[in-house]
């Protein structure tokens, strides 16, 4: 079955016939994880110049194998900027692959279903085999009911797992992921016991979920799980309760992000909570200065990806446009990358259920992944431990799979 190398990227513009190729060949994406809002997803970079000119342009590469790529490119606000970002993003991984021969049939979906639709099915009357893209999960859904109609299999980038499916895989970063790697990695360590305090939101709704099933198939227990509102002032009871609980727990889960994970923190000491009795965990959306800041979080365990990759990546986007990149933009480049690798290697197959779940994954950016046929991901993470200074590698990356990936 095929695997892709998983190669470093270089820190620098890649450098001859070698170093292209590893480049092109490693594939993984990045994003913060969880449910983001729009800073968290799409950073504060403006459009490179030039933007406007490249949105223009309807195809990068003149390959045998067409690939449709839909982006919120005249979407306002932050959106359009992340649309031109992760454009610039493709195009680098176009220029650093080694002869792809690959045509990116570029399409501006707007920000929209209706235009995610369109742009979807334009691109499969051109040709596209596969689909990169769109954005968010209204647009994928829209997109999905075109490619589905004509076969073509679709990579996202929505962060929302209920609009992955039969041909419909996401490469984003799943809270699913998130709450998989810590929890493994808490009774990994010797805990067992476990309570939660959980945000009541979307996300909370995801990530408590996960965190049930995922307790349960390792041989935990779930002692308790309270969700709190947005509002502090309403943090009082389910604070008191997770307080009771804690009692009979080793573990305790505040899956939240800045402010929310700091209030949270604060209502449980409120409450008489003593969180240094307890090995704190979160999710990659602790990944925030205010959670380091945090008296009662330090010492809690996180998981985020391999921060190596996003640098060396950041540098040579950089030399290309002038400016950072937005989180996000390595999402397209690793979806290129990889249609590239697997147009190059895999012949008719290349874009067949059975290549695309490779139970061995892919590397890349960010480090390993694979697809499930559920069309969601799983992931490679590393644990870090928050502190004053940042967050603090406890337990690497892992660099390949085990497993059947099921």
């Amino acid at each position: 079955m095929f695997r892709t190398p998983q190669a470093r990227l270089p820190a620098r513009p890649c450098g001859g016939r070698r170093g292209v190729l590893a480049a092109g060949l490693a594939v993984l994406l990045s994003a913060c994880s969880g449910t983001l809002s729009s800073s968290d997803m799409f950073g504060t970079s403006s459009v490179a110049p030039g933007g406007a000119e490249q949105a223009a342009q309807s195809a990068i590469g003149t390959g045998q194998t067409k690939v449709g790529l839909l982006l919120p490119l005249s979407a306002p606000g932050n959106a359009g900027l992340a649309g031109q970002a992760m454009r610039n993003a493709a195009e680098l991984a176009f220029a650093e692959f080694n002869n792809a021969n690959i045509q990116l049939l570029v399409k501006d979906d707007g920000g929209t279903a209706q235009g995610a639709q369109q742009a979807a099915q334009q691109a499969i009357d051109e040709g596209a085999e596969i689909i990169l893209g769109p954005l968010f999960a209204q647009s994928v859904t829209a997109a999905a009911q075109a490619a589905r109609a004509r076969g073509v299999p679709v990579i996202a980038f929505s962060t929302d797992s209920n609009v992955a499916g039969r041909g419909i895989f996401l490469l984003s970063f799943l809270p699913e992921s998130d709450v998989d790697r810590i929890v493994a990695y808490a009774i990994a360590q010797g805990r067992r016991s476990f309570v939660g305090f959980v945000p009541d939101s979307p996300y909370g709704s995801v990530v408590e979920a996960e965190f049930k099933q995922v307790v349960a198939r390792k041989g935990g227990r779930v002692v308790a799980v309270e969700r709190y509102a947005a509002d502090g002032g309403k943090m009082t009871e389910p604070a008191r309760l997770v307080a009771e609980a804690a009692a009979r727990a080793d573990v305790l889960f505040i899956p939240d992000s800045g402010d929310g994970a700091v209030a949270a923190a604060k209502a449980l000491g409120a409450a008489g909570l003593d969180a240094k009795r307890l090995q704190v965990i979160g999710t990659g959306q602790w990944d925030d200065p205010r959670v380091f800041a945090e008296p009662a979080l330090e010492g809690g365990w996180y998981p985020a990806p391999d921060s190596g990759g996003f640098r060396a990546f950041s540098a040579r986007y950089r030399t290309r446009y002038g400016q950072d990149p937005v989180r996000t933009a390595t999402l397209a480049y690793d979806a290129v990358a990889l249609v590239a690798a697997l147009a190059k290697t895999q012949g008719d197959k290349r874009f067949s259920p059975e290549t695309l779940t490779n139970p061995s994954g892919f590397a890349g950016i960010d480090g390993v992944f694979r697809f499930r046929a559920d069309g969601t991901n799983q992931r490679g993470l590393a644990v870090l431990k928050a502190t004053p200074s940042g967050g603090q590698m406890v337990a690497p990356a892992p660099r390949s799979f085990g497993g059947s990936g099921t």
